[in-house]
């Protein structure tokens, strides 16, 4: 199997790797390209696009105009987002097998570089998918990248062996892919609280809950998507009635 995770918009740039292994991004011509428009908008044009702060937007023209195609330097990947996703993973803590499991298995989808590698250097960023950022191949990102993120998770597909792709990412990461020019099925894990007297996605326990079922994979070195459903990590259990076809759903009965 190969699982798609999403990037997130918190970077942690401080806490050192715990691994000296890392490789170039496979788009990174494209994501020049994408770095050269961004380095045209103004702080105010930025602001406006991404809908952030003032302070969020100058910080990210800075990036952008630090941005250059030599990635020698650059942090992985995986030790660079710090989101509730990798928080979930906790790669640092992960020892050399599991992250090379990682490295062959998961594959990070990216507004500004398309798909990653857990160890692929990456420059810090924010360029979410759904951005609308009109550019030469279209009005957003998911023209821009057309279908380039499946080609590769095709090429990987072939490359692992893998007959299985596990979506861990986001609606809105998802979108980037095109399923039916998959060379496999998708299976949507989908993680559920009790709250409320009902089931319902809590999105920052289901977003932790995404990392940590990348994590459990890791650990055991699985490739077969079956073994998932095994998946227990803080109290989530599959349930298989309320399961369907490419919805496979785990859940805890607990308040949250």
């Amino acid at each position: 199997m190969l699982i798609v995770l999403s990037p997130a918009k918190s970077l942690d740039l401080d806490t050192p790797s715990t691994t000296q292994h890392a490789t170039t991004p496979r788009f990174i011509d494209h994501a020049a390209e994408l770095a050269t428009h961004l380095k045209t908008l103004s702080p105010a044009q930025v602001g406006a696009l991404m809908s952030i702060s003032d302070q969020l937007a100058v910080l990210n023209v800075t990036r952008y105009a630090d941005w250059h195609p030599d990635h020698g330097t650059a942090r992985q990947a995986v030790m660079a987002f710090d989101g509730d996703v990798y928080t979930g993973l906790d790669a640092r803590s992960l020892d050399a097998g599991a992250l090379d499991w990682l490295q062959r298995r998961v594959r990070i989808l990216s507004g500004m570089y398309g798909v990653l590698r857990p160890l692929d250097r990456m420059h810090p960023y924010r360029l979410e998918m759904g951005t609308r950022l009109a550019n030469a191949r279209g009005k957003d990102l998911y023209a821009f990248w057309g279908d380039h993120v499946t080609g590769a998770l095709n090429a990987d597909l072939a490359e692992s062996g893998a007959t299985a792709v596990v979506n861990l990412a986001s609606e809105e990461y998802f979108k980037s892919v095109r399923p039916r020019l998959l060379d496999a099925p998708v299976i949507t894990p989908v993680f559920e609280d009790w709250k409320g007297g009902k089931y319902k996605i809590v999105s920052f326990h289901a977003k932790r809950a995404r990392g940590m079922m990348a994590r459990y994979a890791a650990e055991r070195a699985i490739t077969d998507p079956q073994q998932l459903k095994d998946f227990d990590r803080d109290g989530y259990a599959f349930d298989e009635a309320a399961s369907g076809g490419d919805k496979w759903l785990f859940r805890r009965r607990r308040e949250v």
